[in-house]
């Protein structure tokens, strides 16, 4: 086995922070379990932060981002996983703090890896990756709620992003109308494409009257923008409505009433992917991997590698990335 691999670095150099291509040492990698060769990474948000100088993503530098990965394992002190299985490892603290998925190999603990799903290729898991499985999370609440395609429509804010395009694409699937919330005029097409059966302006959804209730609309929503398109989602849900917090991306502050709460009932609830347990990983993957998985969904990739990832970064980092980025790792 090579000791040697390829991997993108962030070093700082004085208040900047500086990407490139290295050469690693397998010896460099932490301690852990499980040694994994990657074959597939995905571009998040928070592997753009990390690569930013975030400290609240990543405290130390140097350091490889890359929060999700999927590969083959090349060597395991467990029982549970074999030299030669596919596996998968998403949402805990690979890419922040632990060398992660933009490199060729990852070492990791156990409890972190989880065979492939039956249903999904290496590439398909990373399509979905931390933002897929995110909003396979949100859909899993939904249904849970018993907000059904019957109930109307869902909004989904910022929809060109991980999160939200995955949210359209397994939703619309689903059978759900899905309105989509964007301030992309350029992205209509490609929300259209991955079944958003309706396209509004991001300015139509920040209501400013001070209404505490406006027109029923929403029979439940994906939010990942926060702040007052928040508050007018909330205000413009139906009753017993559910409402899904996944992001910030407006702001972290929320001014809102009860109104929506005592009145309609309405339900906000907040999606944290990395504090779900392993059982319901795997329940969600399954579906993921199986009738959750949107026929279209090779339309939400974007294809990069190494060489081409630190433009896809920049990219995401400005707000014009649509869709999901898979990296390539065997390159």
């Amino acid at each position: 086995m090579t000791k040697t691999f390829k991997a993108l670095v962030v070093r700082q150099n004085g208040q900047n922070f500086e990407r490139s291509i290295e050469n690693r040492n397998i010896n460099s990698l932490p301690k852990g379990d499980v040694l994994i060769r990657v074959h597939f990474s995905s571009l998040n948000y928070k592997d753009a932060l990390s690569c930013s100088g975030n400290r609240t993503v990543t405290r130390h530098y140097p350091h490889t981002p890359g929060v999700d990965a999927a590969g083959i394992v090349e060597h395991s002190l467990v029982d549970e996983f074999k030299v030669g299985d596919q596996v998968i490892v998403i949402s805990y603290d690979l890419g922040m703090n632990t060398s992660g998925g933009f490199g060729q190999f990852i070492r990791v603990p156990a409890d972190w890896v989880m065979l492939l799903p039956k249903g999904l290729t290496m590439h398909e898991s990373m399509i979905f990756g931390t933002a897929g499985f995110t909003a396979g999370c949100a859909v899993n609440i939904l249904k849970k709620q018993n907000i059904t395609p019957d109930c109307g429509p869902i909004i989904v804010t910022g929809s060109s992003g991980g999160v939200g395009s995955s949210s359209v694409a397994i939703l619309s699937s689903l059978g759900y109308s899905v309105t989509a919330s964007s301030g992309k005029k350029e992205a209509i097409d490609f929300l259209k494409k991955i079944g958003a059966a309706e396209v509004i302006d991001r300015n139509s959804i920040n209501d400013e009257s001070g209404r505490s209730l406006l027109k029923e609309i929403w029979a439940g929503g994906i939010d990942s923008v926060g702040g007052n398109t928040l508050a007018t989602i909330l205000n413009s849900t139906k009753k017993n409505g559910v409402i899904l917090s996944v992001g910030l991306v407006s702001s972290p502050k929320l001014s809102a009433t009860v109104f929506p709460f005592i009145m309609r009932g309405i339900i906000l609830q907040g999606v944290a992917a990395s504090e779900n347990s392993m059982d319901e990983r795997k329940f969600v993957w399954s579906k993921l991997a199986n009738e959750w998985k949107p026929k279209n969904l090779g339309y939400l990739t974007v294809n990069s590698n190494l060489e081409s990832l630190s433009s896809e970064i920049d990219k995401i980092l400005i707000g014009s990335q649509q869709g999901r980025v898979v990296v390539d790792m065997r390159l």
